[in-house]
């Protein structure tokens, strides 16, 4: 059979999973599981959905609700996302206006999917969640990386957004609690984008899935600092609500005089071709996105010990450093690579294979402003990550220089 695979199939990367082909090998290997500190997902380690969505998952199967759904997303669950927001948020948004999606990755896939075409150009921050960068170059468009600084905790650099805007630009991403760095942006500098975004007539993403997931600093929505600019917001139930394999997620159009309707009408088009999301998982997010949230205090104490934790081994290992994560649940540490590897991608495969703790290379996040850094989530126990972080210091002892 004589297969000829596109190349925007055949090269697209994902770092987060990617990483896991080689664990399984290691596995295979030396015949030991591995420690993985790659994905965010809080139910691998010793976190549950709370009772209540489970109970009213299982209540919408029995009522009938197994049928397919609108396209758009349920009203129910598009009543309580903008009843969330509202309570939660302090942002009026229109339930007409929402799209429920399959996770936030499925809006991703839309957004870039109506907005991207070759030669075009998406802002997005380095360093980022990887599907943006993976789905802007899927659809044939370049992404670019605007600088964040790591010594000024990770805050995005304005000036650096501003010059990188040209005749291409499709449009500017902000990720707000951040993936993977962890940082909480202030109002002073999102209202700087979004008067960017504003100046040159760019739809401003705010993806906010680790909304209600901060530490010290409460997450400011890009709406509230925005003004009169236009914004397309993401979120959804996977993290806050520990129900990452739900896969309900939502996107809403915030703006005054439907300047984003097109770009709603595009991606409800796409909605169509999928079918739709799940339709009992949405009845269950429904009840999630009602809540009172009174899980989340308790969580947010059991991360901030691990965080804790994590965040002052880290900084105890030789050749390592890296900032105090401000909200959800990953680090993102300095590597010195000196001339003991060629990249950060080296590195985290010398660890796999020596140590057998999974991390993610940086540079699967951004190759300029991600490289050399590897990213770790501090989900698991505090005695897992105690266990991987004596292994990863005895690596780095081995290999000092």
């Amino acid at each position: 059979m004589k297969l000829r695979i596109t190349p925007r199939a055949a090269n697209l990367e994902y770092a987060i999973r990617d990483i896991v082909v080689a664990a399984k090998q290691y596995q295979k290997r030396e015949n030991k599981e591995p420690l993985y500190l790659n994905i965010g997902d809080p139910n691998k380690y010793d976190w549950e959905t709370p009772r209540f969505m489970k109970d009213a998952l299982c209540e919408a199967t029995k009522d009938r609700n197994n049928g397919y759904a609108p396209s758009e997303g349920e009203d129910e669950v598009k009543r309580a996302a903008a009843d969330k927001e509202k309570r939660v948020n302090g942002i009026d948004v229109n339930p007409d206006r929402i799209i429920v999606t399959s996770g936030v990755s499925e809006a991703i896939q839309f957004l870039m999917g109506s907005l991207v075409e070759p030669g075009s150009e998406f802002l997005v921050p380095g360093p980022a969640y990887p599907p943006y960068i993976s789905y802007v170059s899927f659809f044939g468009g370049e992404p670019i990386t605007y600088r964040t600084d790591e010594e000024n905790d990770w805050i995005p650099d304005t000036d650096d957004i501003r010059s990188k805007i040209n005749g291409k630009t499709r449009g500017i991403l902000v990720i707000n609690p951040n993936n993977p760095t962890g940082a909480v942006y202030d109002k002073k500098t999102l209202t700087e984008i979004a008067n960017i975004a504003g100046e040159y007539e760019l739809p401003l993403i705010s993806d906010e899935i680790y909304d209600q997931l901060t530490y010290d600093t409460p997450q400011t929505p890009m709406v509230k600092a925005a003004g009169d600019v236009p914004v397309v917001g993401f979120n959804g139930i996977s993290k806050v609500y520990l129900a990452p394999g739900w896969r309900v997620g939502y996107a809403y159009f915030h703006d005054e005089d439907n300047e984003l309707e097109l770009l709603r009408d595009a991606m409800v088009r796409q909605a169509r071709v999928r079918i739709c999301t799940n339709a009992p998982t949405q009845f269950a997010a429904a009840a999630a996105l009602r809540s009172d949230g009174s899980h989340i205090p308790e969580m947010m104490s059991r991360l901030r010990e691990r965080r804790d934790l994590i965040y002052k081994r880290l900084n105890e290992i030789d050749s390592i450093s890296t900032r105090l994560p401000q909200a959800a649940f990953y680090i993102m540490p300095r590597i010195e690579l000196k001339d003991r590897w060629n990249s950060d991608k080296e590195f985290v495969l010398d660890v796999l294979n020596s140590t057998g703790v999974v991390f993610v290379p940086g540079s699967g996040f951004c190759k300029t402003y991600g490289a050399a850094h590897f990213r770790s989530v501090f989900l698991p126990p505090p005695e897992m990550i105690e266990n991987a972080m004596d292994r990863l210091e005895d690596f780095m002892t081995k290999h000092k220089k």
